[in-house]
């Protein structure tokens, strides 16, 4: 009688637990990649594309650029950034989308750590966009020496990044119809930027279209295309880069 007690206890555990996931998995649905996205992630062009479990690689046939490791936005599959990786890499460099745990970049913030070790002919430049920029500041925080900039799309640094005392270059680009980022969290990190960060001002941008996903809960209308966002946004970095030198 104990013994099949025990066995009905421990099935109705497993459904429990399988219903949880179910309904977390619900809750957490992520923004998918769209049209744009899928295509940027074919090889070709002198562009390989790689996915594995850990990351997705956007490899040149002619390197000679630093490397660029991004952390998705809070939500929105590693996928999505295919379009805005794949122009980074057509300009020489190798860059590396992190997969999340649940599409959070909170889960795996210290993510950059084993590309950084799988490629160590590479020096690195780390950002991300929304939540992926304040999970890549903390990131940079502990880590200086592994790397020579930050760079954050619609996104800040937090306390536990902050980069004041930091000698990493930063960037920090946001649309001027972002109305998904939070203003005053916004304001607020500017305070622990390094004061060589470059800030960009992305007219008719917004929240969403630094990624090809489709529009998000609560932004602003773009008033320019998401590829025009995209390429003025991969200009941005590029010249900013080209700085690092």
């Amino acid at each position: 009688m104990i013994k099949k007690r025990t066995k009905r206890g421990f099935i109705i555990l497993l459904a429990l637990v399988a219903a949880a996931a179910l309904a977390l998995r619900f809750y957490l649905k992520p923004y998918a990649p769209e049209g744009r996205a899928e295509t940027a992630l074919v090889s070709g062009g002198g562009i390989l594309v790689e996915r594995n479990a850990n990351w997705i690689s956007f490899e040149p046939s002619a390197k000679g650029g630093t490397g660029i490791i991004f952390y998705p936005g809070g939500l929105v599959e590693a996928e999505a950034y295919a379009p805005l990786a794949r122009r980074l890499a057509s300009a020489g460099h190798s860059v590396y989308i992190a997969r999340m745990p649940l599409n959070l970049a909170v889960t795996r913030s210290d993510a950059a750590e084993d590309i950084i070790r799988v490629h160590p002919k590479l020096s690195f430049v780390l950002g991300g966009h929304s939540m992926g920029g304040v999970m890549a500041s903390r990131f940079a925080a502990r880590h200086p020496d592994k790397l020579t900039g930050v760079f954050f799309l619609a996104s800040y640094p937090d306390e536990k990044g902050s980069l004041k005392a930091s000698t990493l270059a930063a960037l920090s680009v946001l649309g001027t119809e972002d109305k998904v980022l939070d203003r005053k969290k916004y304001r607020e990190g500017r305070a622990y930027l390094p004061d060589n960060t470059v800030y960009y001002s992305l007219e008719g941008g917004n929240h969403a279209q630094f990624g090809s996903y489709g529009p998000q809960k609560g932004d602003g209308k773009a008033t320019i295309s998401e590829e025009r966002q995209q390429a003025e946004t991969v200009r941005a970095l590029l010249d900013w880069m080209n700085n690092l030198r």
